[in-house]
């Protein structure tokens, strides 16, 4: 086997690692948000009586989405890359199957940002604000901060759901620049050969 292959075959299995890992991190995070932000909540609420006490538990869910979030784009990257650099049209492997599955099952395809959840989470958060608030500026702030959030969790998810394609297009253009380079360094060689005979 030669050192190009055994390159290629190493990087392949390191990045079906990466997704692997990331995927379950993924996964793996969601309870762990979701417990440190009920947590903080109720120490935040015992601790802090006012409506603003709902910030720190926000931030929490904030931190938490963006971190699941990273880990997704992350993942579906690496997937775009091993679909076109690795699997090509001839053997269509698993990137490339579950490419087309998303494609002809919308429907059957989960939330892989467990948006739903947050945007619940964010909407059990405010409860606490809205109901004791002590003045309208004070609860116009919270109830702006908490949308905005509500909204990224809706621009990221639409995002998520056109990635896979832009993502595919752009390999396939970084595939194809990559063919025509070494086509047109391989003739610039061979050219150079030819005069020198």
């Amino acid at each position: 086997m030669s050192l190009t292959m055994t390159k290629k075959v190493a990087e392949y299995r390191a990045l079906r690692a990466t997704i692997q890992q990331r995927g379950t991190a993924r996964v793996v995070l969601l309870p762990v948000v979701f417990i440190g932000w009920t947590g903080i909540a109720v120490a935040t609420a015992n601790v802090i009586t006012v409506a603003i006490s709902t910030l720190v538990p926000l931030f929490i869910l904030v931190a938490g989405f963006e971190a699941i979030f990273a880990l997704h784009v992350s993942v579906e990257r690496i997937g775009r890359y091993l679909e076109v650099f690795y699997e090509g049209d001839t053997e269509p492997g698993w990137e490339r199957t579950a490419s087309r599955f998303a494609q002809n099952f919308p429907g059957a395809v989960q939330d892989p940002l467990f948006g739903r959840l947050f945007v619940l989470a964010t909407s059990v958060n405010f409860l606490p604000a809205a109901l004791g608030w002590e003045s309208l500026p004070e609860l116009a702030v919270l109830a702006g901060l908490h949308m905005l959030f509500i909204n990224r969790i809706r621009l990221a998810r639409a995002f998520a759901s056109s990635q896979r394609e832009q993502d595919l297009q752009r390999f396939l253009t970084l595939q194809r620049e990559t063919t025509e380079g070494t086509e047109i360094a391989g003739r610039d060689q061979h050219g150079e050969t030819e005069e020198r005979s």
